[in-house]
């Protein structure tokens, strides 16, 4: 078996981006949660949102203009961000290791929950994959070859992934204490280089900045509230349902690696290609981390590591709240700790790494698939893969078309999840205005949501209930109603759908 090439390492990210949307698709009639977050904020080109940084959505958008809204859009842009991350972890391991090796780790990374089952979910964690990887390829390179132009592009997708998510800051730290444990900055180089990647980060990412500043910093008021808890002792226990979490989403690669040993103890060396030349006979098991040079271990080890421990020191220090998926970009070196483990001729390794992780792919998407679809509709389970999107959005175009008649539907006035989900089944033109606030819609101009007229929705019996301005709003709606639908099928919980249809007033510059 020849080492592998960028061809081979395509075939196989193709393969499991076509894997995994392909079966999302057919199982699920709505995207999950973020999803549908990122295809309603994807109405404009926004330099910040309430909640978070713009890059995602900027990519959402991007697709819309030419994909339309399919509910099945985020699952391959999830994927497709899975797979450039894992491309970037490949470039890394080519410059780390030989190709083989490289191409293993890769594979091995692949099966986490955070590249395969949650890289279904397109949301911000998912969509910093590939900044982060890339990132840390560059700043590998830069620091062994000092080359400026590393240097620079480091500063910019640095930029790009803190346009992403602010939690970029805990992959920075990892590259300054990598820094520090390599001596690197007694190199007046480095210094030149940081200072080149400093001010291309600051070109980059400047017109966030003042966005943030014009808007009261308010992602980052987002983000403190999400990390604050009542007590210490609650702390401690999110703390261990964050770590029991994360060992759960690192299982797939754990089990790829058990079925190699049992593989490897079994058939031991044989097969075809067992032993190509220049690699170690058969009867001598080196561990493949022998081959790693010494301050390769250092930066695996520093830079793979310490995002996880630094966020655990962290949090207990400060008695914070950890969410399980803030850590979807802590594990994307986690595969090259498999050559601790792997040993044995590489192309015979590879090949079976290459069998195991394919067959935990399929696997673990089919699994998926069957249990967020026919098995969430059967058992009428509330799944957000079996909400009646579609049926909703029929009943809520056919009360608009019957006092609007003629007019089209442009603005829905709902939550982000019931809205989104009547929004982009009406059309492509037609906008959710997210509880009936214009901070959370700057895709509309101040004063002007309601202008056309819009149709308001939402539940009582739901997950969010209906805030005091969309309420009001319905409240002093001349037509509205309820009706009534089944979530999926017979055994699941009814949706009480409040609806109410806002005329169209004298300030509308369209049909």
């Amino acid at each position: 078996m020849r080492p592998p090439g960028d061809r081979l390492v395509l075939a196989c990210l193709a393969a499991m981006v076509c894997l995994w949307t392909v079966l999302c698709a057919i199982s699920h009639k709505a995207p999950d949660l973020d999803g549908m977050e990122e295809l309603v904020w994807a109405a404009s080109l926004e330099l910040g949102y309430t909640k978070h940084p713009p890059l995602p959505s900027w990519f959402m958008h991007l697709a819309t203009e030419v994909l339309g809204r399919p509910i099945w859009l985020p699952f391959l842009m999830g994927q497709l961000f899975s797979a450039l991350g894992l491309w970037f972890v490949w470039k890394l391991g080519c410059e780390i290791t030989n190709r083989r090796l490289a191409l293993m780790a890769t594979l091995l990374v692949s099966v986490t929950a955070y590249f395969s089952l949650r890289g279904t979910i397109y949301n911000h964690n998912t969509a910093q994959l590939w900044s982060i990887a890339c990132a840390t390829w560059l700043f590998y390179r830069a620091l062994r070859d000092q080359r400026l132009g590393d240097w620079f592009w480091l500063g910019v997708v640095s930029a790009l992934a803190m346009m992403t998510k602010y939690s970029a800051l805990i992959q920075f730290a990892a590259f300054f204490l990598a820094m520090l444990a390599a001596g690197s900055f007694g190199d007046a180089r480095t210094w030149r280089g940081l200072g080149i990647a400093v001010a291309a980060f600051l070109a980059a990412v400047s017109p966030h900045l003042i966005w943030l500043a014009d808007n009261r910093f308010e992602p980052l008021l987002y983000a403190d509230a999400s990390i604050a808890v009542p007590t210490r002792l609650q702390s401690l226990s999110l703390m261990l349902d964050f770590v029991l979490d994360q060992a759960g989403r690192l299982a797939p690669m754990a089990v790829v690696l058990i079925a190699w040993t049992i593989w490897q103890r079994r058939k031991g060396y044989r097969g075809r290609g067992a032993a190509p030349a220049g690699e170690r006979p058969a009867s001598d098991p080196v561990r493949y981390y022998h081959a790693f040079a010494p301050a390769d271990r250092r930066f695996l080890l520093w830079v793979g590591l310490t995002p996880l421990l630094s966020t655990l020191l962290m949090s207990a220090v400060l008695g914070t709240r950890l969410e399980a998926s803030w850590a979807s970009t802590f594990f994307i070196l986690f595969g090259f700790y498999a050559a601790w483990w792997l040993h044995g001729p590489q192309a015979l390794q590879l090949r079976r790494i290459l069998i195991l992780v394919a067959a935990v792919h399929v696997a673990m998407a089919a699994g998926y698939a069957l249990a967020r679809g026919p098995l969430a509709w059967e058992t009428g389970r509330a799944a957000r893969s079996t909400y009646p999107g579609p049926e909703l959005a029929s009943i809520v175009l056919a009360r608009w078309n019957e006092h609007q008649p003629g007019r089209p539907l442009r603005v829905v006035v709902s939550n982000t999840w019931m809205g989104g989900n009547i929004a982009v089944h009406v059309g492509n033109r037609t906008q959710v205005f997210i509880d009936a606030d214009e901070a959370e819609s700057p895709w509309f101009a101040p004063g002007t949501a309601l202008a056309c007229g819009a149709v308001v929705a939402f539940s009582d019996k739901g997950r969010a209930a209906p805030t005091a301005a969309v309420r009001a709003l319905y409240d002093a709606a001349p037509w509205r109603g309820v009706t009534e639908l089944r979530w999926s099928s017979e055994r699941s919980p009814l949706i009480d759908l409040h609806w109410a249809v806002l005329p169209a007033t004298p300030d509308c510059q369209h049909p």
